[in-house]
């Protein structure tokens, strides 16, 4: 499973997509303003839970 997460102004969003490149996962939170190690929290979270609610482990690609 692969891991996209974008990172943005307003919002952080993860997509996991399966091994054809079909989606499995996708949620958005909002991106926290001037606040790095709440917006690395915000990343870990997304990531974590795409992979809960997957039951699958993946590798992480940002943009």
């Amino acid at each position: 499973m692969r891991i996209g997460i974008d990172l943005g102004g307003t919002k952080t969003e993860v997509i996991a997509l399966g091994d054809a490149g079909e989606q499995l996962y996708r949620h958005r939170l909002p991106t926290p303003r001037d606040d790095y190690r709440q917006t690395i929290e915000t990343i870990a979270t997304l990531v974590d839970m795409a992979e809960q609610a997957t039951g699958q482990r993946g590798t992480v690609g940002m943009g």
